[in-house]
């Protein structure tokens, strides 16, 4: 299991494009993957609905849990996105 504290850095936070490109990086894995920020409950990284939910703007600390059997590729793709500014 993998279980780290990033900080966001897309402009958007975790909303709009950034949060469907992780959503959708999210679901391409079969590992359990959980976002959660720093005093809140974790909520499923595949739910567009649970992680805009959680309101994350840029410069905010999130923690990305990932569990299961590709949780490496997982965690490293879903760490650029949350670690990479949005592309123009």
């Amino acid at each position: 299991m993998i279980d780290r504290s990033l900080t966001v850095v897309p402009e958007n936070g975790l909303h709009a494009r950034p949060a469907a490109r992780f959503v959708s990086t999210a679901s391409q894995y079969d590992s359990v993957i959980e976002v959660s920020t720093e005093d809140g409950e974790p909520v499923d990284a595949s739910s567009m609905l649970a992680v805009t939910g959680l309101n994350v703007r840029s410069g905010e600390r999130v923690t990305l849990s990932v569990d299961g059997p590709d949780e490496d590729a997982a965690f490293e793709a879903l760490e650029e996105i949350l670690t990479t500014p949005e592309e123009e």
